[in-house]
């Protein structure tokens, strides 16, 4: 995301699992996603190899947990049509290199960048990122994002980078394997990161169709304005305030939107002293973070995730502080709970028409609607010094 690049997705590829097998294995992974803009553009991809949040209680992934040693064998971006199909439209894919070299050997936590390419798309085209990755050893290798998958992506076993017609390739199984950040060539007047969770990443809206809140302030932004989303299913602020890659991310933000809490809760089961705890040690961290710059903060209320008991009783005390009291550093609080909550005094219920499903509490697309439509309103107002 540093110097003239700027996401050209709002797909978050935040990482929060790891693949894990008992042999060395190659396979190949294609992905589509819809591009911010269209036309002759110069991409650019970077990569962290680590996991960034905490999967479930952490039995297999958790924050900061460094990936393996394992190889690129080959990479392409191409144009992906409008089918979606496993294909990309022949004659278009441009090979992605890594300092002049077609493949690279990732080392344990390791952070890189591509090589500039150039490629056009058409208007309303998909943009197909394809690479094979080989394994270097068994145990936990290549870090990647399982929760729900919200774009179409396909697998093939072997390296099969190049096949534009992709005969090979069946859908893939909850696992969103791309680089970190998927970066273009534009200035813009501000970038913009949110940092959360599967609320945040927009688990289960509709696949393909970018309705979760992120997307929908994106699209109303413009794009004057680089959106990164790196919201992460089952992520939670301790995983954030311990000052990892997933931290260091959000640090290249000149405005940074922290929507956290709701995992904190439920299986973190912190005190609200100890998730407000969190939740300042990552505005002190993001505020001293960067090139000297500061970033702006933008802290959300806690969403309303249908709590009862204890969790409840946090939930509420919690909100009443950032709403009253946020933490030092903090320069706007934005009040998501106050949009999606029942009225008074079920305000730590979500509304039922805002509800994925009858007994899932995640946020649909009507929701992510309500909720950008306010955030602009709201944004817009903010003093922007």
């Amino acid at each position: 995301m540093r110097g003239t690049y700027a996401s050209i997705s709002v797909v978050s590829t935040a990482t929060n699992y790891i693949m894990e097998q008992d042999n060395v294995m190659t396979r190949t992974y294609r992905t589509y996603i819809k591009p911010r803009e269209s036309g002759q553009l110069e991409l650019r991809f970077w990569h962290s190899n680590s996991v960034d949040s905490t999967w479930d209680v952490g039995s297999v992934a958790k924050g900061s947990m460094p990936g393996g040693a394992w190889r690129i064998e080959a990479a392409y971006a191409a144009d992906g049509g409008i089918g979606r199909d496993g294909q990309v439209v022949p004659g278009t894919s441009v090979q992605v290199m890594f300092d002049g070299n077609p493949g690279k050997t990732v080392a344990p936590g390791e952070t890189f960048w591509s090589d500039p390419l150039q490629i056009e798309l058409p208007k309303g085209h998909d943009l197909a990122f394809t690479w094979t990755i080989t394994t270097l050893s068994s145990g936990k290798t290549v870090p990647y994002n399982t929760e729900g998958l919200l774009v179409t992506a396909y697998e093939a076993e072997g390296n099969k980078a190049d096949d534009e017609f992709g005969a090979a390739f069946v859908p893939a199984a909850s696992r969103l394997v791309m680089p970190a950040f998927a970066g273009y060539a534009r200035s813009v007047k501000q970038r913009m990161i949110f940092l959360g969770d599967s609320i945040t990443q927009g688990v289960r809206t509709a696949k393909d169709g970018y309705q979760y809140w992120v997307s929908r302030i994106a699209d109303g932004l413009g794009q004057d304005y680089s959106v990164w989303n790196i919201g992460s299913g089952w992520a939670r602020a301790y995983d954030a305030s311990a000052d990892g890659p997933w931290l260091a991310k959000a640090a290249e933000g000149d405005i940074v939107a922290i929507a956290l809490g709701v995992n904190d809760i439920d299986i973190g089961a912190r005190s609200s002293r100890e998730l407000l705890d969190d939740l300042s040690a990552i505005v002190k961290r993001l505020k001293q973070r960067g090139d000297g710059t500061k970033a702006r903060i933008i802290l959300f209320t806690v969403p309303p995730f249908n709590f009862m008991g204890d969790r409840e009783a946090v939930w509420r005390t919690v909100n009443e502080a950032i709403r009253t009291r946020p933490p030092e550093g903090v320069d706007a609080v934005f009040d998501i709970a106050d949009i999606l909550s029942c009225p008074a005094p079920e305000e730590h219920r979500i509304e039922p028409k805002y509800m994925s499903s009858s007994d899932d509490p995640h946020p649909n697309g009507q929701a992510g609607a309500v909720i950008a439509d306010a955030f602009l309103k709201w944004f817009e107002a903010q003093p922007k010094s």
